[in-house]
């Protein structure tokens, strides 16, 4: 897979506003999916499905504890790449404005 490819998987990980949601949660560490849950509004088959796409996308790692699944962010790029996307969109809405 290509370096282009890899970048398109990463941005299409985190192009739904729930799949952000559960990243921006995951940034104050590590959580087992009932934790997840608290913070969306949807069932757990559905928050799996989430999750399996940014594990996929690189973006998160697991380990089972107990009869839990506990995720985390795999690097710090991940904020990283959350904190440049939201000051371009800061700075995108100041340009508009004038």
């Amino acid at each position: 897979m290509s370096v282009e490819e890899k970048l398109a998987k990463v941005f299409k990980a985190l192009s739904h506003p729930i799949r952000i949601k559960i990243v921006q949660n995951l940034l104050s560490g590590e959580k087992c999916v009932c934790e997840l849950l608290q913070f969306v509004e949807f069932s757990q088959p559905n928050l799996s499905q989430h999750l399996k796409i940014l594990k996929e996308a690189g973006l998160l790692e697991h380990r089972k504890v107990g009869a839990n699944m506990h995720y985390r962010i795999k690097n710090e790029y991940v904020k990283d790449l959350l904190n440049i996307a939201e000051a371009f969109i800061i700075e995108s809405q100041k340009t508009e404005r004038v």
